[in-house]
């Protein structure tokens, strides 16, 4: 592995003790693997396959923040338990870090470093995720932005922009012959036509765009095409292939790791209520996964009274709810159970009320309004994953 290093050191710290220490600290690592360092000047700095900052001494920062523009994140920062570079490291991390950057200090023993090394270097080699955006942010998401260079740099996720006019020239082009579930589906021929469409067209678009997931700003659907988007989402999910709905690319995002950490594919859901006392929570949408339903039926979308949505009875077991923020700085994670299923007429389709341990972040912190349900116990595997990427 190609490793570019470039050094930072206080003028007051020059001579030889800081170069032999850094010659020692490189050979060790260079010892635990197949490693190539080479120092760089830093316009050739991001030509290899890491990119390594060496903090050389305390003092460095002011150095740092004069190079800061000539750098991006990911920003690795190897130390050494001398010339304060380890406390230099952690300014400079938190200043980092305040920004919402990606960043690591690598520091310990060569072991461990050598391991951090070889676990970023594969990082950087892996082909990003792709996940698809068709159309934009419902209007009601004002806090559901994504900075698409944040998202590939921490979670290598490429956002791809899909216009809405693609989706419905697709649709246009589409037959309801074309439609072909792998289940039977009881409900109004016509419009049941409509929403199979919309299903085949979602198809088509993930797989010209080799996407493993996507997000639609799905009531733009309602004017245009006069049907919804809940069953294709559906049986994407069905299908492991991430499908959110109106344009929440948070959301999006949330049910790809939450698939990706569990193998599962996770409920998309409103907050609807809220009893503090109790501890419990009503959830409810339109696009539960077929999978995740004991039993269902199709129904209408419920803010539109048209098209086709699902209305499913869910397990009454332990789950574990999720959401990463906007700004992919923070997540929510929670265990709690399935009290009931129920049946309100003003509600999105599939309801459930859940008993959580605390309901005060929904009410004071809550980062956005979806957010996604698995079955069962995750909360300590997705704590450690996202622990690992933040």
């Amino acid at each position: 592995m190609k490793i570019n290093l470039f050094p930072i050191v206080s003028s007051l710290h020059v001579g030889e003790v800081i170069g032999q220490q850094t010659k020692n600290l490189i050979s060790e690592i260079e010892k635990q693997g197949n490693f190539v360092f080479t120092e760089t000047p830093i316009g050739s700095f991001y030509d290899a396959d890491l990119a390594i900052i060496l903090v050389q001494s305390g003092g460095s920062e002011g150095l740092f923040l004069r190079l800061k523009d000539r750098l991006h994140a990911p920003y690795y920062l190897l130390t050494y338990g001398t010339n304060n570079s380890l406390a230099a490291s952690m300014e400079i991390l938190s200043y980092l870090k305040a920004s919402g950057e990606e960043a690591e200090i690598l520091h310990g023993s060569a072991a461990y470093i050598a391991a951090r090394l070889e676990a970023l270097g594969h990082r950087q080699q892996e082909e990003p995720i792709r996940l698809g955006v068709i159309g934009k942010p419902s209007d009601w998401l004002i806090a559901s932005n994504v900075d698409p260079q944040a998202c590939l740099s921490r979670f290598n996720i490429r956002l791809i922009d899909i216009p809405m006019t693609e989706l419905i020239d697709c649709y246009n082009d589409s037959t309801a012959d074309e439609f072909q579930p792998d289940t039977i589906l009881d409900y109004d021929a016509k419009e049941l036509a409509k929403s199979g469409r919309v299903a085949v067209s979602l198809e088509k678009l993930i797989r010209k765009y080799r996407l493993e997931g996507l997000t639609v700003r799905c009531f733009d659907l309602l004017g245009s095409i006069h049907t919804t988007g809940c069953l294709g989402l559906s049986l994407l999910n069905r299908k492991r292939i991430v499908g959110a709905c109106e344009g929440d690319v948070p959301a999006m995002i949330s049910m790809y790791l939450l698939n990706r950490i569990t193998g599962q594919c996770g409920f998309q859901a409103n907050p609807a209520r809220i009893d503090v006392e109790k501890k419990q929570i009503v959830l409810a949408h339109c696009t539960l996964p077929l999978d995740m339903a004991e039993q269902y039926t199709l129904t209408t979308h419920f803010e539109s009274g048209i098209g086709v949505a699902i209305k499913g009875e869910m397990k009454t077991t332990d789950v574990t709810l999720f959401k990463l923020s906007g700004d992919l700085r923070h997540y929510y994670v929670s265990e709690g159970r399935i009290l009931a299923n129920l049946n309100d007429p003003n509600l999105c389709r599939t309801q459930i009320r859940i008993q959580l341990d605390d309901v005060k972040y929904f009410l004071t912190a809550p980062l956005g309004n979806h957010h996604i349900v698995a079955y069962g116990h995750h909360g300590k595997a997705i704590t450690d994953y996202m622990n690992a990427h933040l």
